[in-house]
């Protein structure tokens, strides 16, 4: 089973993907776990991954997929979740053509549903529990922060939403209720 859980950042993609991995035996591929992973590797694909990322620069789509596709043949777990991947219209071709050409496909693309306004506010308050019990907190855990990235989303990866629900592997759950309620949906929604 191979799924895709979309959805902006702060929806709980990262903290459903671990409950997914541990009830349904699917590896989780996020792509930001996967690059810091391939910089530290030694291998051919690692060292153009940290010149890129050490000079401040974006990894290009055709690295991401190299990376992913190195994932898809190199593992035998239950399926794959995607998380922070495709962000982009032309990311989603690349990876349909990937799972084709391993004769696997995607069997759904999970939309968390989220309210901005509660996103926002969930997002600076767990910068202020984190704060209140002398834990880190994210650099990227503020308002102003979130507003950007939201704003990224919103331009690159919400047309994914279109797109996915066009090609009928939509489900989207309210990503707003408490984890297990969340978890739940997701489950439901996938059968």
């Amino acid at each position: 089973m191979n799924i895709i859980l979309l959805g902006p950042p702060g929806a709980g993609k990262g903290t459903q993907a671990q409950i997914l991995q541990a009830e349904r035996g699917l590896v989780q591929l996020s792509t930001g776990d996967m690059l810091r992973e391939a910089r530290t590797s030694g291998t051919e694909m690692g060292q153009k991954v940290a010149a890129i990322m050490d000079a401040g620069e974006l990894v290009t789509d055709e690295i991401v997929i190299g990376l992913i596709e190195e994932k898809l043949q190199s593992s035998d777990g239950n399926g794959f979740i995607f998380d922070g991947f495709p962000r982009t219209l032309p990311q989603a071709d690349a990876l349909g053509r990937l799972l084709e050409a391993n004769g696997q496909g995607l069997n759904a693309v999970i939309e968390l549903q989220v309210d901005d306004e509660v996103l926002v506010g969930r997002i600076v308050g767990r910068a202020e529990e984190a704060r209140k019990a002398g834990q880190p907190v994210r650099a990227d855990d503020n308002e102003e922060s979130l507003k950007t990235r939201l704003m990224e989303y919103y331009k690159k990866t919400s047309p994914l939403i279109g797109y996915y629900y066009a090609k009928g592997d939509l489900k989207s759950v309210d990503g707003l209720g408490e984890i297990a309620e969340v978890a739940k949906s997701i489950d439901s929604a996938l059968g």
